[in-house]
Formats: structure tokens, sequence, C-alpha cells
């Protein structure tokens, strides 16, 4: 051995000394403060490393977009970076931003994870450490989720709460004995969890003198080995925005003349990874499934992060939307026609909304500056999905053969219905077409285009679908309209239209498929030809002057505005559903605080305004409007608080007695397919300081009720744990909550609604959060936030959907997924095409499984399919292509979530079946995460 080893070896304890900095790119500070800061650290960290190898190496905070934003501003130091990179000195990725679990789709963490490998493979080799050194909780999901990234770990400060009784083993379920703990996912997923015990900056700051380095080390080192379960101990060299400590290796020098029986060492966590498990000597707590800080007080979980600024989730539910589960799906359906496949621009649009994703962005818990940017970066990146819709739909329409509609004259109109979902879907849609067009080349004056646009009689026609069976619609005449070609050939092609907004219901959509219909002159046919009556008797889904009725659901409206439900399946009747709810708050932006012996304000004792909005075969709608009195602020109380810094739960402030008037205006509608009962509910609000929520009564029997979650319909309990001290016990979600019992159970589903509460009112009451008004970031000082009041127009949707209860196997599970997805129409003309008129590539089945989404992989060009199993046991999932499809895709493996190709599945004749193609088969285990690539 050398002297060097022989040294090492006489050591009692090992100190690992990890130097990183966690870097918020915005917060307290708007993005571009916290930006040059950010390029000051990185200046210092090169300058530094430059000089030697005393300083060992730096954590970029596992996530890869630091390095964009450094070379944004720096772009002439990338060779001087990447040199570091290579050599091992500056760790990065596997992440490329930071992203709260909770508030972000699960195929948006599946991206994040993807992109910060490929960045990271630019300069380097990506860490494999599952890194969540300050999220706001953790999804249950995560341990799968990093095994399929070759990830066997995961460093966290939040969700597990450490004991540290004498290092004995704890069965507290959400306690553990050591700072080391193995995490089991809901699939059975197993990896070693490491908890900043002692929270990410426990070795922030060394000092080099001798008198202070020994207090310091007297202290830290007896924090770290309250729960340390092996001699390897873990200080973190660094906190928030925090610059390199340029001194270390002296302090590291003192520390080892103070300790000469400990070995100090500037690690890394590979290095520390492969120390902690070669010494483990313990045995390890086991914590199982999401860690939500479930055995705390609840007062500092942050979980009020779910409904701050709920403006922003809205627009990220729909963000994620549009791009994973509608312009993927498109461009792949489209690229299996020959088109390319719009990499670059889908990447751009998904990192311009991963930008918005880290916890203090999408949390809403930063200054208004942060968040007025995040809107902007919104908007580009669903503008980039829309483009790539747009031309996804006009190559997809270009090859669907709709001669079929030649028969109904020149005057036929073509659309197309995309029904980007997974599972075949019916619903009521709308598209704005073009019933005429003059081009502005064609040379006739504005005047004489207007004459021929406002004279073109629009009477006398219908819609049919591809059948040739009449479509009862509802057409809107919106006149003389502007609109543009932009061909790839030529310049801009503008021309003056005669537009007609049409709505009508699309019944059996295929899944991840189109139904093509057309807007005909009814005089063209004859009456035999007619496939459906004109004028539909009967077809009204209204009763009486409060009800609608379709065959699955009963609907009834009080006085006051709430309504009964009916499911007409099960005989169960759900009521008082739809009271709105008032209180006040005197939190922030991070937790919900309550004025003490507040009474809630509800609207169950007001008389509503209630009128029949829409009457049509397809649906029916009430409108109910409320004019409700509430107050119009906190007191003046609140201000000095807030001011002198008095911590939220022993706040004092009460609401002010001056109200103002929420005028509330709800749209209750049901289509005649639709398994529930759809609100929208719109306010213009101009009270501070308060909570909207919407009540739903489910008067079940039951102890838990399942909420969806990331790849995961998580079990949670109603009542909390005794140690929960929170009056409030509000949860996250992301598209539905439920609660059942045996034979029945109701589903609230929502749009970017993230909160909601399971009450303990006697009627297990789900109540979701529509709006919460506060004045306050919170945290570490004051920084007002009067934008966080969201004064101004708001408005949410709402689905109400009850079932048999099971509901992933009746079906109410699935039509919250597909509320959460927009339909996608497009207007075409008549033309031949190799595709039939209602198609769809893919057909699958499997019993408790939900489709994800449908991409192309960059590398490989082969498809990939993902699935995950909603309940925990086994499922065989089926694959099926269709004859033209299994042509170019006849090989189908089984792979990850970075999509490397695994497992080949073997494949059966399927040429008996609708498609004539082949099918593939493969067990889906227990709440697994199944990935699919389809190879050419």
């Amino acid at each position: 051995m050398t002297e060097q080893q022989n040294k090492a070896a006489t050591k009692t304890k090992r100190a690992h000394i990890i130097s990183h900095t966690h870097w918020d790119r915005e917060w307290y500070l708007p993005y571009e403060k916290h930006h040059m800061r950010l390029v000051q650290l990185v200046d210092s960290l090169l300058d530094q490393l430059d000089q030697g190898s005393d300083y060992k190496s730096f954590y970029l905070d596992g996530q890869t977009i630091i390095i964009d934003d450094y070379l944004q501003v720096r772009p002439e130091q990338k060779e001087r970076l990447e040199k570091h990179i290579r050599n091992g000195r500056i760790v990065i990725g596997p992440w490329y931003i930071l992203q709260d679990a909770f508030l972000t789709s699960g195929e948006a963490n599946v991206r994040n994870m993807q992109v910060g490998h490929k960045d990271a493979k630019r300069y380097g080799t990506p860490s494999k450490i599952g890194y969540f050194p300050d999220t706001f909780g953790l999804v249950g999901q995560t341990p799968q989720l990093m095994l399929q990234s070759g990830i066997d770990n995961v460093f966290f400060g939040r969700g597990v709460k450490p004991t540290g009784f004498n290092n004995t083993v704890s069965d507290a379920g959400y306690e553990s004995s050591f700072s080391e703990l193995m995490w089991e996912g809901p699939d059975g997923s197993k990896v070693l969890g490491v908890l900043f015990a002692n929270w990410y900056s426990n070795g922030n700051e060394i000092p080099v003198d001798e008198a202070s380095a020994r207090k310091f080390w007297e202290t830290k080192l007896a924090d770290a080995e309250k729960y340390a379960s092996t001699n390897e101990l873990l200080y973190m060299n660094g906190c928030d925005h925090q610059p390199i400590q340029r001194d270390l290796p002296e302090a590291i020098r003192m520390a080892e003349q103070l300790h000469p029986d400990i070995e100090f060492v500037h690690s890394n966590f590979p290095d520390y990874l492969t120390a902690l498990k070669e010494s483990a000597e313990h045995e390890l707590s086991t914590v199982k499934g999401e860690l939500r800080s479930q055995r705390t007080d609840g007062w500092g979980t942050l979980v009020n992060t779910a409904s701050a600024r709920v403006y922003l989730k809205q627009m990220n539910q729909l963000g994620q939307a549009m791009l994973e589960k509608v312009a993927e799906p498109l461009a792949s359906y489209a690229y299996m026609l020959g088109h390319a496949y719009p990499h670059d621009q889908l990447t751009y649009a998904w990192k311009t909304l991963m930008q918005n994703h880290p916890h203090d962005s999408i949390c809403g818990c930063s200054v208004d500056e942060v968040h007025r940017e995040m809107v902007t970066r919104f908007e580009k990146s669903r503008h980039v999905a829309e483009a790539m819709i747009e031309e996804s739909t006009s190559q997809i329409a270009a090859s669907v053969d709709t001669s079929i509609f030649a028969s109904y004259g020149e005057d036929a109109r073509p659309l197309i219905t995309f029904n980007t979902t997974g599972w075949e879907r019916s619903g009521v849609v709308q598209i704005e077409l073009d019933a005429a067009r003059l081009y502005f080349r064609d040379g006739l004056s504005l005047e004489d285009m207007a004459a021929q646009m406002n004279k073109l009689d629009l009477s006398g026609r219908i819609l049919v679908d591809e059948k040739g069976a009449h479509v009862p619609c509802t057409v809107e005449d919106l006149g003389l309209q502007f609109g543009y070609d932009l061909p790839d050939d030529r310049f801009r092609q503008p021309y003056s239209c005669r537009r007609v907004r049409i709505t009508f219901e699309a019944e059996n959509v295929p899944a991840l498929g189109l139904k093509s219909y057309a807007w005909v002159r009814s005089d063209v046919l004859q009456v035999e030809d007619v496939k459906g009556d004109l004028n539909p008797i009967g077809s009204t889904l209204l009763r009486g002057d409060r009800g609608m009725e379709n065959e699955y659901v009963a609907v009834t409206i009080a006085d006051n505005g709430s309504f009964t439900l009916t499911d007409k399946r099960t005989g169960r009747t759900y009521k008082d559903l739809g009271v709105y709810e008032n209180v006040g708050d005197i939190g922030n932006e991070y937790m919900f605080k309550q004025p003490e012996n507040e009474v809630a304000l509800t609207t169950s004792e007001l008389q509503a305004e209630i009128q029949i909005l829409e009457d049509t075969p397809y649906r029916a709608a009430f409108e109910i409007v409320h004019h409700w009195e509430i107050p119009v602020s906190a007191d003046e109380m609140l201000d000095r608080e807030q001011r002198e810094l008095i911590y939220y739960p022993h706040r004092k402030a009460q609401r002010s007695k001056q109200t103002v008037t929420l005028r509330i205006r709800t749209v209750l509608s049901l289509s005649r397919s639709g398994k529930g009962v759809r609100l929208e509910t719109t306010f213009n609000n101009q009270a501070k300081d308060h909570r909207v929520r919407a009540l739903f009564p489910t008067d079940l029997k039951t102890a838990v009720h399942h909420v969806d979650s990331m790849f995961e319909i998580a079990a949670r309990d109603n009542v909390p744990a005794p140690e929960w001290q929170n009056p409030s016990n509000t949860q996250h979600q992301q598209s539905f909550v439920d609660v059942r019992e045996e034979q029945a159970g109701l589903v609230v589903a929502n749009l970017g609604l993230n909160e909601y509460e399971v009450l303990q009112d006697g009627r297990n009451t789900i109540a979701v959060t529509l709006l919460r008004a506060v004045g306050e970031l919170g945290d570490w000082g004051l920084f007002p936030t009067p934008e966080a009041q969201c004064l101004g127009e708001h408005s949410f949707q709402i689905e109400i959907i009850p079932h048999d209860g099971n509901g992933a196997s009746s079906g109410a599970y699935i039509e919250a997924y597909q509320f959460q997805v927009p339909w996608t129409l497009v207007q075409t003309d008549v033309h031949s095409g190799t595709l039939s008129s209602a198609h769809t590539p893919f057909a699958w089945q499997g019993e408790g499984m939900a489709f994800s989404s449908l991409k192309v992989n960059e590398e490989s060009g082969d498809l990939m399919m993902r699935w995950y199993n909603m309940v925990p046991s086994t499922t065989l999932l089926q694959l099926s292509t269709a004859e033209w499809n299994t042509q170019q895709y006849g090989e189908v493996y089984k792979s990850n979530i970075l999509e490397e190709k695994g497992e080949k599945l073997a494949s059966t004749d399927h040429s008996a079946g609708p498609f004539g193609g082949k099918e593939w088969s493969i067990q889906a285990g227990p709440c697994e995460i199944v990935t699919l690539g389809l190879h050419r």
C-alpha cells in the first residue's frame, strides 16, 4: 500500500465534501438578474479549475440548462467549459431542468430526462444521479423512472422525516432512522435514497481559520453522524445561488489538522455512492410510494403552491397536452406517411415549456416579473405546437380519400376530425369553415369580392359523415372574413371568404385516428340518399326547465344553482354538487392560511339565476348565475404581520368588513355521448386575500380516495396522519380525483386545477380549488406579489363523472383523460387518397392500461409508444398495426423512457382481424410504465 493508502486506512470516518450550487433560474429575482449572477459563478468556477487540481470537482445542480444559460452570454468559453466537463471536474445532468414533480406531467418528466441526457452527451457523459435537492415532494413512480433511466439512486430533501433514534430501523412508513434508505415504487422498483437530513447546504462555507473551523466541524460532524448509516458522511458545499468556495482546499487541510482520524475528501456523487455501497452495515428503512411529507405537522409541505397563480397551471396543462397529446401523435402519423418528423421544432417547444417547470416557476412562488415572463414562454411553446399541428394535419389530410363527397357537388366542404387520444372517442367539436373564398390574386376589386361573399346563399346545407349519414349540427354565419395561405413555394396568398362556425358531435372517432365529414347542399340529395332524419324529433336532452338527461346520467338543478346527478347505470344519486365556497387566505404563495375562527361562505343559501342556454340534439346546457357578496380583502392587520415577517401559521389577521360582488357564471352542459356533466365557471375576481373552491359531496363510505398522479393512480388516506396539525389537508392532483366505494364512485376531472381536498364533513366532499389570491411570496423575507392576487377574468373547467366503483374498467378514467385533450379539426377539399375516410394506423387493448404518448425517436427513426398500468395487477397489452403500416413497421421491441432498444417481441399474424396486419403482446406488470419501439 502507498503512504496515502496507509494513511486513509487508519481513518475511522470519511467526510465527502461535494461542491455545488442549487440554481433556481428565477425566484426572488427575475430570471435575468439571477442569470447575470450565474455568469459570474461559472466564470469563477472555470478560473478556479484552471488553477490546478486542488479544487477537485463541482456538481452543476443536475440540470444542463445551466450550460445553455451560461454560453448564451459567454459563447467563447464553450471549449474551456467542455474541457472540464469531459475530464470529470464539472459533473452535469441528468436533467434538462430541475422540475417540480406534482405539477408537471409524466411525459414532461420523460422529455426532461431525455433532453438532459442528449444535451449532456454533447459535452461529456450525463451523471446517473437522481437529483431532487429541493423538489416540493416526490411522486411514487420516481423509483421506476430512475431505473428506466439507468439510475439506481435518488438524492432528495423533502418528503421523509429523519428520526435518528439511536440509529434503529424505523417502521413508521414515511420516517427513516438514517439519511440513507430504500425507496420502493408502486411497481416494486427500488432505489437507494439519500435524504439530505441536514439539508443540501450542510457543508456550506467551511471555515479556514482554526477557531471557526473547530466550532463548525464539532457541530457538523455530530449532525451528520446522527443520521448516517455508515462512516461515509456527506457534506453539501453550496446552497441556493451560492458562489463557489474558492478557498475550499485550504478549508479541507484545516479540517484534516483538527480531525486527523477523519479523512476529508473533496468528493463527487459517484465516488460517494461507491463508498456508501461498499460500507453498508445496517438494515435501511424502506419507504413506499409518494413522498409528500405525510408524517409532518402539515404547515411546511408547500402543497398550496398547487393553487398559487392558477392561470399558470391552466396554461401548463394546455401546453403539455398540445405537445404530448396532439402535436407529437399527429407528427408521428404524418411521419408514417413519408413526411419528415419535426424533431428540432418539437424539442425547442418542449425546452421552452420546460423552462417554466422548475418548482419556483410552475409553483407560482416567485416575484411577479418571473411569472410575467412565464406567460410569454407558455405562449411561445404553444405557438410552435400549433404550427406543427397545422403542418401535420395538412399533410395527413392530403392523404385522406375524401372523393366519397364528390357526389354532393362542387359546394361540398370536407373536414377531418382527429382523435389523438389512445381510445375511441365521441364528443362535441367545433370548426370554423370557409364556405367560399376569393383570392386577391384573381384580380377582383375588394368591393366586388365583398359583394359576392355577402350574397352567398348558405341555406339548405347539412353535415354528413363518411357513410352519408346526416349529422345534426349548429351553424353560425360569421360573415365576411379575411384569410391567407402561406404556400411553401410562393408568396403569401390573401383572400376574402364567407366563414361559418359548425358545432356537432363527432361519434366513434378511432383511437389515434381520424374521421371525415362534409358540409354539403341538401338540395343535391335524393330523399333516399339521406341516412338520417334532417330534423330529428324528440332528440332534445332537456328534461323540463331544470333538467338534462342522456343514456348515462340525469341532472336536475336546484334553486341555489347546485345540481343533483344520477348515474343511470348504477342508480346512485349525488346531491348538492357545484356549491361554491369562499374563505379568507392570509398565507402566501407557498401555503394557505384561513383566518382563525372564520366561517366559510357558500352559495348554498343564495338564489341563482337559471336559464336554458343550449338545446340541440347533441348537447344541452344551462346558465347559472350567482351574485355573491364577499369581503374585499383581509383587514389592515395582514399588512403589518407581513412586514413584521410573522410566520403565517401564527397570523391573527381577519377579513375586511367591506364587501365586493363576485358574479359567478356557471355553464352546466351535458352532451349526448357524455359519461359525465361539465361545468365551465367564469368570474371577474376583484377581491384579495381569499380562496374560491367548488364542492362536490360524494356521500360515499370510504377511508381512502384515488388521484391521478404521474404515471399512477395513487391511493391516499382521507384522514391525515396523527402528526398533521394544519386544519387544511389539501393535496396535489393532475387530471382527476376519485372517491369510490364497492359499487359506486365519483370522479372529478379538471383542466389545470391541481389542488383538491377530500373534506372530513361526513360526506367525503371533493373540494377543488378554483382560485387562490394572495399578496406575498413568503419564505425567507418580504417579497410583495400584487399580481398573485389574480385580479381580473378567470375561467375554469371541470367534468363530473360517476362510475360503478372501478374507474379504470368502467371508462371513467378514460373520460377524464380525454377531457384533457383538445380535439383537432381541419378543413380540406375533395380529393383521392391512400387513407380511408375513417382511419387509424394502430389498435391496442389492455385492461387497466392508459395510453400516454406516440412520438418518433430522433436517432433510430422508430416509432415510440408508451402506456402505463393504472392498476396494481398484471395485465396483457396487445398492439396491432394496419396492413399498410406493418409493411413499414414489422418489428416491435420493449424499450425504456430513454428509448433504448430492448427485448424484441414475437408477432402473430392478425390477417383475420379488422386491420389485416400483425399483433404483438406483452405482459405489463403492476403499475408498470411500458414503452414499445416500432422499427421499420
